[in-house]
Parts: C-alpha cells; structure tokens; sequence
C-alpha cells in the first residue's frame, strides 16, 4: 500500500498540472486549432513547467537547500515556489501572448494565484499541500472547459475525483500532510480558478 500511494505521489505531482491543463485544454476545445498554436503553446510550457523545473530541483539539492522531492521543510518550499511563479509567469507574459488562448491565459493567471497564496501563507508557518492545490486547480478547470464548450467530460471528472481522494489519501497516509493542510490546499487550487472564471467563461 505505501508503495502504491508513493507511486501516486509522483504521478500527480504538482510540477506536471500546468502542462497536463494544458494538454486537457486542447483535447477538450471544439475550436480549430491549428498544429502551430497547439506546438507553440504545449511544447514551451512542457520545457517551462517540467523540465527547468527538474533542473531546478537537481540544482538546489546539490546546493543543499532542498532535500527532497516533496520538500517537507518549510524554507526548503520557499525556493521552488520562487522559481515556480517565475516561470508561470514566463509562460503568461511570453509563451501564450505568441500563440494566445484565452482560456490558457486565465488557467496560468490562477495557477500564479495560487502559487503566490501558497508561498504567503509559509510566510505564516503554514504548508498547504501543493499537490492538493494543483489537483484542485485542475479540477476547477475542467469543470470550467465542460460548461464553457457544453461538452460533456462527466467520466474524465469523475475518474479526476477518483484520483483526487487517492492524492489526498497518500498524502495523509505519508504522513506528508495533515487534513487541514490537504483541505486548503485544495480549496486554493480550487478558488484560484474559480476567481478567473468570470474573466473567459
């Protein structure tokens, strides 16, 4: 079971739901979109959100200033969610301008929100789960896509709930997080979203 969990764990980290949003935003979208718009958008926020993001974390272990993957220390968090904003915002103002899509725009804009409430609240001796914070981010966005398009997705939501309580589940089981910390951090993901929501829907 531990294993299992574990597993979870790194699947849905929360450095892969800027791209897989993404990914969803393009599988979901009845517009046309051209194979410019999708490579100039997918393949710049894949490098920017994934993979500087794991140079990033090589680069300050060796420095010693993080220790582990999911960073259980409190000033240990401080540092990738520096470089975390920094980059969302690199994708904000640099990549989605080039090839825009406004529903992007606004999912990077509360993925921003939602990065900086999380980097306030350490600042308050308080970690929420990021991986809480991303899978409600997610959720929120798709909910947003279904009604936007009229397009039903019911079994992608529910298989997405599905995986949620087992990210949850493995955070607490780790003992990774405790239930106050899982709960706000889902509902930042969440609020975050549902703040933009009025902006593109």
């Amino acid at each position: 079971m531990k294993m299992f969990l574990r597993i979870i764990s790194y699947l849905f980290h929360p450095l892969f739901i800027p791209f897989v949003g993404t990914l969803a935003y393009f599988m979901v979208t009845p517009k046309y979109s051209p194979l410019e718009l999708q490579s100039g958008n997918i393949l710049p926020i894949f490098i920017l959100t994934v993979i500087i993001p794991i140079i990033a974390y090589l680069i300050l272990r060796n420095l010693g200033l993080v220790g582990s993957l999911f960073i259980p220390n409190l000033k240990e968090r401080r540092y990738p969610l520096y470089i975390n904003i920094l980059l969302l915002l690199m994708v904000l103002y640099k990549v989605i301008p080039n090839n825009f899509t406004i529903e992007l725009y606004y999912y990077f804009a509360g993925l921003v929100g939602a990065s900086f409430a999380s980097l306030l609240l350490l600042y308050f001796n308080f970690k929420n789960s990021l991986h809480m914070t991303g899978m409600g981010s997610l959720f929120m966005f798709l909910v947003s896509l279904s009604i936007h398009f009229e397009k039903n997705i019911i079994i992608a939501l529910s298989l997405f709930i599905l995986a949620t309580g087992l990210v949850a589940t493995s955070r607490l089981y780790l003992k990774a997080h405790n239930s106050s910390e899982i709960l706000i951090g889902f509902f930042i993901g969440l609020l975050s979203q549902l703040i933009m929501v009025p902006y593109w829907l």
